[in-house]
C-alpha cells in the first residue's frame, strides 16, 4: 500500500520553528517530486514548497520564502520542511504529496499534478 505520513507538527509560539517530515511507505520517493501544501480553516489548500526527485530544484510560495527550507534524504525515504520564524498565519494542516517525476505542473505546486497525499499534520502558531 502506497502511503505518505507526515509528522512534526504541533503548537509553537510566534517566532518559533518546526521541522515537518514526510515519510513514504510502500514505494520509494526517489522517482517522485514532493510538495508541501497547507490548508487553514475556511481557506483553500495552497502550495508551500516543492522539491524535485533528485533534490536539485526547489520552489517556494512567497509566504515561505526566506523562512522555510525544503530538503530530502532519499536514503531515508523522507522529505523535510524546516519552518522558521513562524507566524500565526502559518497555522494550518500541512500535507505532503508526491508527483511522478515527469509530466505535470508539479513545480508550480498545481495540486492536480500530485498523485499521492498524506493525511496531514496540524501546525498551530499561537502565544
Amino acid at each position: 500500500q502506497l502511503q505518505l505520513v507526515e509528522s512534526g507538527g504541533g503548537l509553537v509560539q510566534p517566532g518559533g520553528s518546526l521541522r515537518l517530515s514526510c515519510t513514504a511507505s510502500g514505494f520509494t520517493l526517489d522517482y517522485y517530486n514532493i510538495g508541501w501544501f497547507r490548508q487553514a480553516p475556511g481557506k483553500e489548500r495552497e502550495g508551500v514548497s516543492c522539491i524535485s526527485s533528485g533534490g536539485g530544484s526547489t520552489n517556494y510560495a512567497d509566504s515561505g520564502k526566506g523562512r522555510f527550507t525544503i530538503s530530502r534524504d532519499n536514503a531515508k525515504n523522507t522529505v523535510y520542511l524546516q519552518m522558521n520564524s513562524l507566524k500565526p498565519e502559518d497555522t494550518a494542516v500541512y500535507y505532503c504529496a508526491a508527483a511522478r517525476r515527469f509530466g505535470g505542473n508539479w513545480y508550480n505546486m498545481d495540486y492536480s499534478a500530485y498523485q499521492y497525499w498524506g493525511q496531514g499534520t496540524q501546525v498551530t502558531v499561537s502565544s
